[in-house]
């Protein structure tokens, strides 16, 4: 059984990534923000060379669970 040919919730061939400027856009912040995140855990980043990369699945998740309702 091939079991790299199943898609797990660990496969990430569907992923689509941004950079930290393209996150740092999406959410409206410096990408110096989007560093501290990715840096103190609170947003899972990719390691590319000497750059990262998010993907877009994490940065929404990201956001749904920051949501803060001021009603």
């Amino acid at each position: 059984m091939d079991t790299m040919a199943e898609n797990t919730p660990g496969d990430m061939s569907e992923a689509q990534f941004l950079t930290i400027a393209e996150v740092a856009s999406k959410m409206r912040v410096s990408k110096m923000t989007v560093y501290r995140l990715v840096h103190g855990g609170e947003l899972p980043a990719v390691r590319v060379g000497r750059s990262f990369r998010v993907t877009e699945d994490d940065v929404n998740e990201y956001l749904r669970k920051s949501f803060y309702n001021a009603g």
